[in-house]
């Protein structure tokens, strides 16, 4: 368990700092061609790794087509609605949709699959989507969105809602008996290609920006938002359950929130406090519960 809780731990301060580190790239490239840089490249790094410890890179069609189902919903629609979402809202209001993923596993994993959770992660799970919205609503509200900002975080929650779909494709090819690395470095590969065709035929430029920012943007997205990041999150959901995974979307706004108070100038009072307690409440909950 305390080395899931440091999973937990790492992803969520990765994962809250690569919303800000996002923004980096935009105005700068393409957000289509940052999302086929940015995978393409820890798909390589991925692969490398297969083949530096022996991991076996081969799948079969039932885990080819999991992994090709996870790099359609996590990698290709999920990360263009994000880019999308971040050029007209906050990154961190984009970071609180995904919030509810643990809450949206849950009913998935129940209606698809019959999975059944103990009431203790339910109530946790909700309370890490009650804590967050807590946390954000003075930041919703003193953002006064107009439509723009309203298509942004319409385009936030969707990106959550496939990450959520992907999820369950992730669950496939690990019944399926994929391992995690080469499974995630297909999905990544798939992904890359469907945004890849999707950039073709919209006729993206795809140039690249040499300038440090991007430069930085790209190596730390790749690497560690990607790459480390998304291992451990899998490695995670599949040892102890992709609740427990999906509830680092509960922490990462705090620490997204965080960072786009510092170098956004976003604003939050009081009820940051009442938020935060909320969601370690609800971590606990979810921790202390049998494998679901």
């Amino acid at each position: 368990m305390a080395l899931s809780l440091i999973g937990v731990a790492v992803c969520a301060l990765i994962w809250g700092t690569t919303w800000y580190a996002i923004t980096w790239q935009l105005g700068e490239v393409e957000p289509t061609a940052s999302i086929v840089w940015r995978f393409g490249l820890a798909s390589l790094i991925l692969f490398g790794v297969c083949l530096a410890t022996r991991q076996r890179i081969r799948l079969n069609r039932a885990q080819h087509l999991a992994a090709a189902g996870q790099g359609l919903f996590a990698f290709a629609l999920s990360y263009t609605f994000v880019y999308a979402a971040e050029g007209l809202i906050t990154s961190g209001i984009v970071a609180v949709a995904f919030a509810s993923m643990a809450l949206m596993n849950l009913t998935l994993f129940r209606v698809v699959e019959k999975h059944k959770a103990t009431r203790s992660i339910w109530a946790g799970a909700a309370l890490g989507a009650a804590g967050v919205a807590v946390l954000s609503a003075g930041e919703l509200i003193g953002a006064r969105l107009g439509p723009g900002g309203a298509v942004g975080v319409g385009l936030a929650v969707a990106a959550a809602a496939a990450s959520t779909i992907a999820n369950y494709f992730a669950y496939r090819g690990q019944k399926a008996g994929s391992g995690v690395v080469p499974a995630t470095a297909w999905a990544m590969t798939y992904g890359t290609g469907l945004v890849a065709i999707f950039g073709l035929v919209t006729g993206v430029d795809w140039s690249i920006s040499l300038t440090p920012g991007y430069i930085v943007s790209l190596l730390y997205l790749s690497i560690f938002g990607s790459v480390i990041a998304f291992v451990i999150y899998f490695t995670i959901a599949r040892s102890r359950g992709y609740t427990l995974a999906s509830y680092i979307g509960a922490l990462t706004p705090l620490i997204a929130l965080l960072v786009s108070a510092v170098f956004e100038g976003a604003r939050f009072g009081w009820s940051a406090l009442v938020g935060i307690a909320l969601v370690l409440i609800g971590q606990v909950l979810v921790v202390r519960a049998p494998k679901a």
